[in-house]
């Protein structure tokens, strides 16, 4: 098992970005765009962050099993990439089981959670393992008409036929290994006999008709847990924000309103570092992180200290803007001061970080009008270069270390 890798999408709320954070996570086969609808609406008062899963959306394919707490510690590890530091939770159908992983694995991290068609255990392992193996044989082709029938509720695809129709198109787009993986996490996944020790404040959100997790596997749920309110969407099935996003936001914004965070503990230096060190790994890679780190002598040790807490640790993980903007950001800074090796460097974190050829080639091309069409020229012949070098590079080594020879931010 490994932990796996996941991006996110951060929305800052207008002039406070000190605001409280609720992450949303999604059920199998959707994107963060299951919560767009209800994430616009929370981030009025909240920071509001949505991760996708393995092969999901922006998400990097997954080719080694995970298991569903790994996801939890991946959330973790995304949070602190921006920031750190408490966090409301709330998650569908397997989102859901992640924020029960995070309840038991990180209670001392969680504000609030919210569970949302999902449940202890959903469905049974047999069932999740003969899913996978559909997927791996016939690919999510096979899955789309059954996610159909499960995810909405009788009309929804009429009565909102561009909804429904972008969901199950997503769901095609979905990596079939990282599907299947996400299935068999699901396969052995059963916190049930262990719910009944979560103290954090829990709402749990049955959809009225759904048949995956109905409302009598919720109300278990909500039983189980200590304290734990129960609520029903009307007219919804398994993918409520969906359906009916305002009903949720209006529920989730009620179960916030009361759930404000004490002012949290300064950093201290170590968390700092900690949090630089996550970053750094996760944009650079860890192949190219531990070859810096075996370079270090004597002479450049403060150097990479200041790198790590200042720029990885400080300005990388605010809150206010997400990985993607800073690599655009950062390219073109570096295009415009002509740094070309640490350009290298980071057209591949932009990759990492969710951008694409095309949109690092906009970039570049929009620094000529501000910076001078000589810089642009040297940056696109560099970023051709790091590309060719991308090509040539086996498959099954993604995160080889880059050719720039020193390590900036």
């Amino acid at each position: 098992m490994t932990q796996p890798r996941i991006r996110c999408t951060l929305e800052p709320v207008s002039g406070d970005p000190g605001a409280a954070l609720v992450v949303l996570g999604p059920s199998l086969g959707t994107t963060t765009a299951l919560w767009d609808e209800v994430a616009a609406r929370l981030a009025q008062g909240f920071r509001v962050l949505r991760f996708d899963l393995p092969g999901h959306g922006f998400s990097p394919a997954a080719r080694d099993p995970f298991t569903i707490t790994e996801l939890a510690d991946a959330v973790v590890a995304l949070v602190d990439s921006v920031g750190g530091g408490a966090f409301h939770y709330a998650g569908i159908s397997l989102g859901g089981t992640v924020g029960l992983e995070l309840a038991l694995r990180h209670p001392d991290r969680l504000l609030s959670l919210a569970v949302i068609c999902s449940g202890a255990r959903i469905g049974t392992a047999d069932g999740w393992r003969e899913r996978a193996a559909q997927i791996r044989a016939s690919g999510t082709p096979s899955v789309v008409a059954g996610s159909a029938d499960r995810w909405f509720a009788p009309g929804f695809l009429d009565r909102d036929p561009a909804a429904g129709s972008a969901a199950l198109e997503r769901l095609l787009d979905v990596d079939d290994e990282s599907y299947a993986l996400a299935c068999e996490a699901l396969a052995g996944f059963d916190v049930t006999d262990r719910v009944a020790g979560i103290r954090v404040p829990t709402l749990c959100v049955a959809g009225e008709l759904d048949q995956v997790t109905p409302l009598a596997l919720l109300a278990d749920l909500a039983a189980r847990i200590p304290g734990a309110r129960l609520a029903t969407v009307d007219g919804a099935a398994h993918l409520p924000s969906l359906e009916r996003p305002v009903d949720v936001a209006a529920l989730l914004a009620a179960h916030l309103a009361d759930r404000e965070p004490a002012e949290a503990p300064a950093r201290t230096t170590a968390d700092v570092y900690r949090a630089g060190m996550t970053v750094r790994t996760a944009v650079l890679g860890e192949a190219y992180v531990d070859a810096a780190t075996a370079k270090i002598t004597p002479e450049t040790a403060d150097f990479q200290d200041f790198i790590t807490r200042y720029a990885w640790g400080e300005v990388w993980t605010r809150p206010g803007l997400d990985r993607r903007t800073r690599s655009f950001l950062t390219i073109a800074c570096l295009v415009t001061g002509g740094h070309e090796q640490e350009l290298a460097l980071h057209v591949r974190a932009a990759l990492t970080n969710g951008l694409g050829r095309a949109e690092i080639g906009e970039a570049i091309l929009h620094t000529a009008i501000y910076a001078g069409v000589p810089a642009a020229n040297s940056a696109l012949a560099v970023a051709r270069d790091v590309f060719e070098l991308l090509d040539a590079e086996p498959a099954a080594d993604p995160d080889a270390a880059s050719r720039a020879p020193t390590d900036q931010p």
